[in-house]
């Protein structure tokens, strides 16, 4: 892979990079912050990629990486209650009961509803991507729908 093919890979993926970013992160600005960091490390090591045919799943890879290390780096700094009472009312009316219902998830379930349903990978795929079987992957879906469900059922 060149770093022109890089560059136009990366752009055609910015839709995929920032539902992946935004369903780990809260903060848009964190979300960039992650998608940059992971452009850098992308071009600087693009040359360790072994199959072209592998290069979005990757470059995916990095991108959930850099948001597990923006993750880690805030939770030293700000405890999540804290965090989520600062939240304002206006910031909580801007998502649908979906993104809310979508948020009561856990983190490994949300973002595999998020690349099932959003990004339109495989349950394969997402296996690899998450280093898990396609069985947990599966069990994942199968219980994030049923919550969902009967959330949306509730708010309504």
């Amino acid at each position: 892979m060149t770093k022109e093919q890089l560059g136009s890979l990366i752009i055609a993926s910015e839709d995929t990079m920032y539902h992946v970013a935004k369903t780990l992160l809260r903060s848009d600005a964190d979300c960039a912050d992650a998608i940059q960091e992971a452009i850098v490390k992308a071009f600087t090591s693009f040359q360790t990629l072994r199959k072209d045919s592998y290069a979005k799943t990757w470059l995916v890879r990095i991108v959930i990486n850099e948001c597990y290390a923006i993750m880690r780096r805030e939770k030293k700094l700000v405890p999540m209650e804290e965090y989520t009472a600062e939240e304002t009312a206006e910031e909580r009316a801007d998502y649908s009961d979906l993104y809310e219902a979508l948020g009561h998830l856990t983190e490994e379930t949300r973002l595999t509803v998020t690349l099932y349903y959003m990004e339109g990978y495989s349950v394969r795929e997402i296996a690899a991507l998450m280093n898990t079987t396609e069985s947990a992957v599966k069990n994942r879906l199968a219980r994030a729908r049923e919550k969902m469900k009967k959330e949306l059922a509730e708010a309504q």
